[in-house]
């Protein structure tokens, strides 16, 4: 994790904007995906059976590191983010569903699948989306999020609870 953490300061210093700084940290990751055993316990390694488990492992000023531990089906809700964030698939298969909120409605714009080895950066600006493991297996997830999360602990700025609807039924969007 040292060499990890040096890597990604490296990035940070450079004052780059946010979605280059996600892309940034994205490539590191795919360089240099860990085994889900050397960051979590067996213990952790086995979930919850009801919901998805998300730990912040590091947090200082200008990142944090964040294992998510999936169930089978396990899902988020839908939701946006404080920050920018890179993130990598361990294990498990994440499905993700992107949106754009149009005020009183969402509206689907893009879904992505997303197995082991796969690995992705984004910002707000337009990162509403819901996440859901797919696999019949315990999916393990690193995020870099460009924030400190020691305090709040979550990296959700928003949940929607809004209707969704679909690019045709609400016209151009």
């Amino acid at each position: 994790m040292d060499e990890l953490l040096r890597a990604i300061r490296k990035i940070t210093a450079k004052g780059l904007d946010p979605r280059h700084t996600a892309f940034a940290v994205a490539d590191l990751l795919r360089a240099n995906l860990p085994d889900p055993a050397d960051l979590l316990t067996p213990e952790e390694l086995l979930g919850h059976p009801d919901h998805y488990v998300s730990t912040v492992r590091h947090a200082e000023k200008d990142f944090s590191i964040v294992t998510v531990v999936w169930g089978p089906g396990h899902e988020t809700v839908i939701h946006d983010h404080v920050a920018w964030c890179a993130f990598g698939v361990l294990s498990g298969n994440e499905y993700e569903t992107l949106y754009r909120d149009m005020g009183d409605h969402l509206v689907e714009i893009g879904r992505a699948d997303n197995p082991p080895g796969d690995v992705s950066g984004f910002a707000p600006p337009g990162d509403i989306h819901k996440v859901r493991n797919t696999s019949g297996e315990i999916g393990v997830s690193l995020h870099v999020y460009g924030a400190d999360l020691s305090a709040s602990g979550t990296s959700v700025r928003r949940v929607y609870d809004l209707p969704v609807r679909s690019l045709t039924a609400s016209g151009s969007a």
